[in-house]
């Protein structure tokens, strides 16, 4: 087996490093590819998709992945006639994050007044998230905000698009819990208090609408 550590590298650098792997085997093999997001290990499962390579992906913690491609002696075979220009053309996924800021959502409304209107608030306040060009690192539910993340969510679909380009979605487990939500779960993970302080205490800034 051999290892890659693209740990910190930001893309295309998992892919084309990946790539050297692949061309620098002498017969079928397995690459190793340690990266730190999840944007890396999308664009690297592409790769292997487009080059019809075995590709499953292991989760380390929060900020280590583990992503094994295997490649056969016909695939492997092949792969030494790439010239160097066509390893180095990679569509990358884009990563418009910045890891350091956090969005707290503490409850469905937005505000203080109508529930109606506040509701309506925070369904518009998340499709906006959607849209900035920077995106934030992590998002935390919870108290009523757990119910965000869950089935029947109105806004399930913009949280399912943010967590597609890298935003982590971390959901309190004991509010999930209380409001009987554990297996209406529909997007991110689940998480702990002491999770939320650590993710808290290491931001940079935090938006709390």
């Amino acid at each position: 087996m051999i290892q890659v550590n693209a740990m910190g590298d930001t893309c295309p650098i998992p892919v084309i490093k990946t790539k050297q792997a692949i061309k620098s085997m002498t017969g079928a093999d397995t690459v190793e590819v340690l990266v730190d997001n999840e944007i890396a290990v999308q664009n690297l499962t592409k790769m292997a998709k487009q080059k019809q390579y075995e590709c499953r992906a292991e989760k380390i913690s929060d900020d280590e992945y583990h992503v094994y491609i295997t490649v056969g002696e016909n695939e492997q075979a092949a792969a030494p006639q790439e010239s160097i220009a066509a390893q180095e053309e990679v569509s990358c996924i884009p990563d418009g994050r910045k890891k350091n800021k956090v969005v707290v959502l503490r409850s469905g409304k937005m505000g203080e007044g109508s529930d109606e209107l506040g509701t309506a608030l925070m369904k518009n306040f998340i499709y906006a998230l959607t849209e900035l060009d920077e995106l934030p690192g992590t998002i935390l539910l919870y108290n009523g905000g757990a119910a965000l993340s869950c089935e029947g969510s109105d806004s399930l679909e913009d949280l399912k698009l943010l967590e597609a380009q890298g935003v982590e979605i971390m959901t309190c487990g004991a509010c999930l819990n209380y409001y009987g939500l554990t297996e209406k779960l529909a997007v991110g993970s689940v998480t702990n208090m002491y999770s939320i302080v650590e993710t808290m205490a290491a931001a940079d800034s935090i938006i709390c609408p």
